[in-house]
């Protein structure tokens, strides 16, 4: 759930901070107050543009006047498995108690996202807000006249069956897709099969005669480098070996040797000249060693012009099939079987075209099966799903409704979501056909659809907090009420935030916060606060259309709360 809401010079806030209860939190408020800008808030703190609080204007047209930047800060406490599964796939912190703590700074130019002190990009915040809050606006109900949406209503509805066959098709149709494509690229490339073969045997042939080995061009890279530098090493080897050995009187072996011999003459005396005398040994044994060597490395760097020569065509060989078949001599080797699986096709063409075939009938075949059943549930789903969405929308008013989630079958499409086309059909009078939805409904009966949609999806979503912004708008009087219950029964068993201009619904809060802005020396200042009970009452009286609170106004109002009650059973 979201626990609170900190806002500081953001747009008309100047700083301000909200706690949110469990249940139906209600905020209402004057025309103009900044209902927008609190939702908006909520919004930008989520990743969303900050169009979604100043419109088409600049990023910095929605940090207050004077200050130099905005900060909106939100608390979320969730414990549910998805949500600690998304922090661990973001390498986020979890607190042990399930807080989670979002920070959105806006500076001119740019913004800082955070979770829980670990920045974030903005579409990994979105991944994460998703599993955490629902945000319904009036135009979210637009989503109801886009036909493409109806399936994924109606799978979510029936997720518990239809997910894990959904993620069937998709694979099946992929697999099919796949199939086919690789089908029509050999068709494709049978109308050139003796130019592509010849191009084929000419590049296996080509790699296969150099008998690459992985790790020899490294090796001939390294003998190149030293051939080509072979004065210049020769000439620092033979300084070295001068320096060290004992051909030089002033050389180092020479020097510990000296060393070696006048130690031995007094290391009986003091037993830690011993240590020394052991020490200078090892040097000695050291230096000896590494004179060794270094006469060794000088003979190796003889070679003759034939075994330079050899040395750079082979490593040319290398550099020009790594140029034309692959950076590395692992891709190199990898085009090469590429082409050898092609010669083997070519060298049986009809064969790998049936043997193609028959994979893209069982595919076919395997898709049908999967998109058949996946068919065969939607349909059963809709049946559940239009009985409870006609008993929701008759319980928010719909006195004569007849809605249906018509399932239309093609067995001849091949989608990744099956071959089901759902399209969401309404009749709102008696005696009427049912028609599409958009050519049916107001814009107050699809916000009433949302809701219905909403009230029956409950029990199926997981998030936890669900935010309506004005989505009763184009409703009053009875179907208001109506409307009311039904956020009441949401509820119960999520967190709702609702911004409402009805009284209605406004009497049926469990927590009642207004939005008010003040003009305070000549600036403009956004607050949203708690009422206790009296100050509700008031603010339900203000909604009720009356200019002064007058004692009949504030009956209808206690009246109102006292009904809202006795519908939640308190």
């Amino acid at each position: 759930m979201l626990v609170s809401l900190h806002v500081k010079d953001l747009a008309l806030i100047e700083e301000n901070e909200v706690f949110w209860e469990n249940g139906l939190n209600i905020l209402t408020g004057e025309t103009g107050a900044g209902k927008s800008v609190i939702i908006g808030s909520i919004r930008l703190a989520l990743g969303a543009a900050m169009s979604s609080v100043v419109g088409n204007k600049k990023d910095t047209d929605c940090i207050r006047t004077n200050a130099s930047y905005a900060l909106v800060e939100l608390v979320f406490l969730s414990k549910r498995s998805e949500v600690r599964n998304k922090m661990e796939e973001l390498e986020l912190p979890m607190e042990e108690d399930g807080t989670i703590f979002i920070q959105r700074k806006i500076m001119p130019g740019r913004s800082v996202c955070k979770v829980n002190g670990e920045t974030v990009t903005g579409k990994q915040l979105k991944e994460l807000a998703s599993l955490l809050i629902a945000i319904h606006g009036q135009h979210d109900t637009q989503t109801l006249l886009n036909v493409r949406k109806h399936s994924g209503i109606l799978d979510d509805f029936a997720s518990d069956v239809i997910s894990v066959l959904k993620e069937k098709v998709k694979d099946a149709y992929r697999s099919l897709y796949s199939l086919k494509k690789e089908y029509k690229q050999a068709v494709e490339e049978n109308t050139q099969q003796e130019r592509n073969l010849a191009l084929a045997e000419f590049e296996a042939g080509e790699i296969a005669n150099a008998r690459l080995v992985v790790g020899e061009d490294e090796q001939l890279e390294e003998q190149y480098r030293k051939m080509n530098n072979n004065r210049r090493i020769a000439e620092a080897v033979s300084r070295i070996s001068q320096a060290v050995g004992s051909m030089n009187e002033s050389g180092a072996a020479n020097a510990v040797s000296f060393a070696l011999r006048e130690i031995k003459g007094v290391s009986s005396y003091d037993s830690q000249l011993l240590e020394m005398d052991e020490k200078l040994m090892q040097i000695e044994d050291m230096i000896s060693d590494l004179d060794r060597e270094l006469s060794s490395y000088l003979d190796t760097l003889e070679f003759s012009q034939e075994e330079y020569r050899i040395t750079e065509e082979r490593l040319n060989i290398y550099n020009h099939l790594k140029n034309k078949y692959g950076p590395t001599t692992q891709d190199v080797l990898r085009y090469l079987e590429e082409q050898q699986e092609k010669l083997e096709r070519y060298s049986d063409f009809d064969g790998y075209l049936s043997e193609l075939k028959k994979k893209i009938a069982k595919a076919e075949e395997e898709y049908n099966t999967y998109a058949s059943q996946l068919s065969n549930q939607r349909k059963k789903a809709a049946v559940l799903f239009n009985k409870e969405m006609n008993i929701a929308l008759s319980e928010l008013n719909f006195a004569n409704v007849d809605f249906e989630a018509m399932v239309k079958t093609d067995t001849a499409l091949y989608a990744e979501d099956g071959f089901d086309d759902v399209e969401f059909m309404i009749s709102l009078n008696p005696g009427e056909p049912r028609k599409p939805l958009n050519m049916v409904a107001s814009g107050g009966e699809l916000s009433r659809i949302m809701l219905a949609l909403k009230t029956i999806l409950a029990d199926k979503e997981q998030i936890e907090t669900l935010i309506f912004d004005e989505i009763d708008a184009g409703i009053s009087g009875r179907t208001a009420w109506k409307v009311s219950e039904k956020m009441a029964v949401l509820g119960k068993g999520h967190q709702l935030i609702c911004i409402t201009h009805l009284p209605q619904i406004a009497a049926m809060a469990d927590s009642h916060y207004v939005i008010e802005k003040t003009v305070d020396e000549n600036a403009a200042v956004t607050e949203i606060r708690r009422l206790d009970e009296k100050e509700e009452l008031n603010e339900i009286a203000r909604l009720l259309g009356s200019d002064s609170i007058t004692e009949t106004v504030l009956a209808n109002a206690v009246e109102l709360k006292k009904m809202a009650k006795e519908t939640k059973g308190y």
